[in-house]
């Protein structure tokens, strides 16, 4: 089961039309992604701490339908696939009687603050993550 949470649409997510912008789509679900893993006990902070960070790679973006000034989304964030230095979310952002606006495949890799070069996460993080996953590429 996916991971949400709520996402009020503003003015400010709007173009002059008052439908969301296509970028703030990548916001809303980092916001997803961030909550995730904090719910999953992984902070920026203590990754950040350690040397490390989470860097996006390679989004890919599918605009369904168009989300409008005041819909509240429900912007979901699932583990696709899990490996030492890698993460691939699947995400969805979704009116909440279920329509899908937004569909979005969204690599993040694990790397090192100092070199920006691939840093396998710890066995604690993976530990966390590996139970969420539908499928595994080891």
């Amino acid at each position: 089961m996916a991971f949400e949470i709520p996402v009020r649409v503003y003015i400010e997510d709007t173009d002059a039309g008052g439908i969301v912008f296509y970028a703030n789509y990548l916001k809303f679900f980092e916001r997803a992604r961030t909550d995730f893993l904090r719910a999953c006990g992984i902070t920026q902070s203590e990754t950040m701490q350690s040397g490390q960070i989470f860097v996006v790679r390679r989004v890919a973006v599918d605009y369904q339908r168009p989300a409008r000034l005041d819909d509240v989304l429900q912007i979901s964030c699932a583990v696709k696939q899990c490996s030492r230095a890698r993460v691939i979310f699947e995400q969805r952002a979704c009116l909440s009687d279920g329509t899908q606006l937004v569909h979005a495949e969204v690599e993040v890799a694990s790397v090192s603050m100092d070199t920006l070069k691939p840093k396998a996460m710890s066995a604690w993080q993976l530990q966390q993550l590996k139970p969420r996953v539908e499928n595994t590429d080891d």
